[in-house]
């Protein structure tokens, strides 16, 4: 395999709800894909668990992510160079709590990978949180691909 190189502008990219993944390298030998994930402010995931790690490096703006393995849940504030590591299974969920967009790297297993392949779409999506047929469809893909959605 030769060397891979991608920029911003060439790398593919997804919509998956409000956020933008860009599929920006992957190392199938280890499993390992590396996305920039672009969140408006306001958007970000439930709180879930999944077989993948991640690992999240904030670029730019401000993330806040919650860490639901204890009581009371653990609330991180993340700036642009902090990194969060996430172990298997670890309940979480993240939101923009900023109020520009916020941009992070992330290393995730190609599982998750595969999860943003099926559930995103390249049509830039309306403003506004997701509706309900947009939820529905969410909820599907988490199922298919291993992702548990908690009621918290």
């Amino acid at each position: 395999m030769g060397m891979a190189y991608k920029t911003q502008e060439s790398a593919e990219a997804l919509w998956v709800i409000r956020d933008k993944v860009q599929f920006m390298g992957e190392v199938p030998e280890m499993g390992l894909s590396v996305l920039e994930v672009t969140v408006p402010p306001g958007s970000g995931t439930p709180p879930h668990k999944h077989q993948s790690i991640e690992i999240f490096r904030v670029v730019s703006g401000e993330i806040t992510f919650t860490l639901f393995d204890a009581a009371p849940p653990t609330q991180i504030v993340a700036h642009a160079g902090d990194v969060l590591t996430l172990r298997s299974y670890q309940p979480h969920n993240y939101v923009n709590t900023g109020t520009l967009p916020a941009q992070m790297l992330s290393i995730v297993e190609n599982a998750m990978s595969r999860f943003f392949r099926d559930l995103g779409h390249t049509e830039v999506p309306p403003a506004g949180p997701p509706s309900n047929e947009e939820i529905e469809t969410v909820m599907a893909a988490c199922q298919r691909h291993g992702i548990e959605i908690l009621n918290i």
